[in-house]
């Protein structure tokens, strides 16, 4: 039996965990930089199955969600379809993509987003750009430009997402809010606003301004870049 498991594996150790450990090895060496995506992933996935070969799993993760962060972004349902894809394995995926954004959410929760734009849109892509379905979220602005809260205010479709101007207004009164910045997703990679997207900015605008709230923008997130209607002058 022994001489049986020796020409299976090389010795008294099953041949993934030298390659479990060269993996951690080499990440921690440069934090990851220039790794492939799936061997992230099968990082990750070390910590939801302590043993076995992890690394076919996280190459059909890659495979089926293109990249890294389509795997994290990706919906518990979906994961589940892939085989070997188990609860502790979609967990694991879950808990590292909501360690990014708390990463993110921190350089913009209770700061002045004026001054600090650019973290804002990367925290903005991050949560949004992957979704595969509209949402629609509210930042919540004090007297000082700094973010009180993110807050999702819809979910929709692919292709649209019902937004309620008085809503959005009333939720901003509780907040005591004096400004608001408007975020929402294209699932389809394009973040063209639409006429419909516009129309429905032009009405959370004037309806805040009714009591006293500002509308500093509407971004519209895609894959890979996003929109300002400010910038386009649409507000």
């Amino acid at each position: 039996m022994a001489a049986s498991r020796s020409k299976i594996d090389g010795g008294g150790e099953p041949h993934y965990l030298g390659h479990r450990e060269r993996l951690r090895e080499r990440f921690l060496a440069g934090l990851g930089v220039g790794m492939p995506d799936y061997e992230i992933i099968e990082l990750i996935l070390f910590a939801a199955q302590p043993r076995g070969d992890v690394k076919p799993l996280a190459k059909a993760l890659i495979a089926e969600f293109k990249n890294a962060a389509g795997v994290l972004s990706a919906e518990p349902a979906r994961l589940r379809q892939i085989p070997g894809c188990n609860e502790a394995a979609v967990t694991a995926l879950k808990v590292a993509r909501e360690a990014g954004l708390r990463l993110l959410r921190a350089q913009v929760i209770g700061r002045n987003v004026v001054g600090s734009w650019s973290a804002l849109l990367d925290y903005c892509r991050a949560s949004l750009g992957h979704e595969p379905t509209e949402r629609f979220h509210v930042l919540f602005l004090d007297r000082k430009n700094r973010v009180i809260a993110d807050e999702e205010q819809q979910r929709g479709t692919v292709d649209h997402t019902p937004v309620y101007p008085r809503e959005v207004v009333r939720r901003a009164l509780e907040l005591h809010a004096s400004a608001l910045i408007l975020v929402h997703n294209h699932p389809s990679g394009d973040p063209t606003p639409s006429r419909a997207d516009i129309d429905m900015t032009r009405q959370v605008r004037d309806a805040a301004q009714a009591v006293g709230i500002a509308l500093h923008d509407h971004v519209v997130i895609g894959k890979q870049d996003q929109v300002s209607l400010k910038t386009l002058g649409l507000l």
